[in-house]
C-alpha cells in the first residue's frame, strides 16, 4: 500500500491530499529516511511524521485497504 493512502486510513494523518504534501515537504520518514507518497508501506515499517513542533512515531503493525474507525488504531503500535 502506498504510504500516503497507509497514513489516511490508519487516520495517522486525516486527508491524503495533505499526507501527499507533507511527504512532498519531506515531513515523513519511514525507518530513518525521508520517504515518498509512493514507498510501499510494509508490515515493521517504522513512520515517522513531523508536524509542526510534534513527532509522531509509529510502528506498522497491520495493513488494510478499508478500515473503520475503531479498528484504524489497530493498524499500527505508536513508539
Amino acid at each position: 500500500m502506498r504510504l500516503d493512502k497507509f497514513l489516511k486510513v490508519s487516520r495517522l494523518i486525516k486527508r491524503r491530499t495533505i499526507a501527499n504534501e507533507a511527504c512532498d515537504a519531506e515531513r515523513v520518514e519511514v525507518n530513518g529516511r525521508v520517504a515518498k507518497a509512493s514507498y510501499d508501506v510494509k508490515v515493521g515499517d517504522v513512520i515517522s511524521i513531523r508536524m509542526g513542533g510534534k513527532v509522531i512515531k509509529a510502528e506498522v503493525t497491520d495493513i488494510k485497504e478499508h478500515a473503520l474507525k475503531n479498528d484504524a488504531p489497530l493498524m499500527y503500535k505508536l513508539l
